[in-house]
């Protein structure tokens, strides 16, 4: 699958879980029994054009409750999501890592390999440590992921004050930092490749322990494999296929595959055909035999 047919997914998937289009003129926020529903990727609740819920902001709401309400159905689906296909949801059907993506088309050379960049990937394990699951629990009736730093939200908010004067007149010091946070996060995506995917995202972080045991995965044919480094050297994530082809930052887009000169990785939903001694195709998969 080409980059192409990636971009289109992703622009169908953000149609999809924005699909309440008259909310975009209107400027009101669905509330429809599909809302209850969890979507997989980024999607603040309160866009306007949001027919789900997001599960980031769906987790909160039953940890920052008056009282204790295990998240079953929450967890369950980003169990389901993750087991399913891992961070592929982040390199297909996120909205806010599309938008990333979308500002990344912009022709400024960028500089995805820097001296922090290694150190930087684990802050968003601390958000979801801290704002999504700590201080939730600890400090009921704020939701401190999506009140303090969740650019989506304030993407949406943006949204809503355009067409209601009203709300733009309550705004104040809260939605000037989260303001500050989002322009923050689209600068920095002009010279960095996803860079809130990268190092803030805590549902990305949720979904990277699944990479390698989901469904949907990458596979490297040692015997193929060159040591090159040209999958490395393609890779935005700053991921080397080579050596960890599952990698918790790898987001499945697929170009590693497309540069490989010797067709060693693959990535799918079944084990790849291997190359014996003999030359001969082997296949690791029992369901394949025969």
């Amino acid at each position: 699958m080409d980059n192409k047919h990636r971009f289109g997914i992703q622009a169908a998937a953000t149609l999809l879980q924005n699909a309440n289009f008259k909310g975009f003129f209107q400027g009101g926020i669905y509330s429809g029994p599909v809302k209850q529903v969890c979507v997989p990727g980024l999607n603040c609740y309160s866009c306007p054009g949001a027919v789900g819920a997001c599960p980031i902001g769906s987790l909160q709401s039953f940890l920052d409750a008056r009282t204790f309400r295990l998240p079953y159905y929450v967890v369950g689906l980003l169990i389901f999501f993750g087991a399913l296909l891992g961070r592929a949801v982040c390199g297909f059907l996120c909205p806010f890592g599309w938008i990333q993506e979308l500002i990344g088309l912009i022709p400024v050379k960028k500089r995805n390999r820097f001296r922090l960049d290694p150190s930087l990937r684990w802050v968003k394990y601390g958000v979801l440590a801290v704002l999504v699951i700590g201080l939730p629990l600890g400090l009921k009736l704020v939701p401190y992921f999506c009140k303090y730093l969740c650019p989506s939200g304030t993407l949406a908010g943006w949204m809503l004050a355009a067409r209601d004067s009203i709300l733009r007149s309550q705004l104040g010091a809260l939605f000037t930092w989260k303001s500050a946070v989002l322009i923050a996060v689209i600068t920095a995506s002009l010279f960095i490749w996803r860079p809130f995917c990268k190092y803030l995202c805590p549902l990305g972080a949720i979904y990277g322990l699944f990479n390698r045991v989901s469904l949907v995965r990458m596979e490297l044919d040692r015997d193929r494999c060159v040591g090159c480094g040209a999958c490395a050297g393609v890779c935005r994530m700053c991921v080397d296929p080579s050596r960890e082809p599952n990698s918790a930052e790898c987001i499945r887009c697929g170009d590693c595959v497309r540069t490989c000169p010797m067709q060693a990785l693959q990535l799918g939903v079944r084990p790849m055909k291997k190359t014996s001694g003999d030359g001969k195709h082997t296949n690791k998969s029992k369901t394949n035999r025969g």
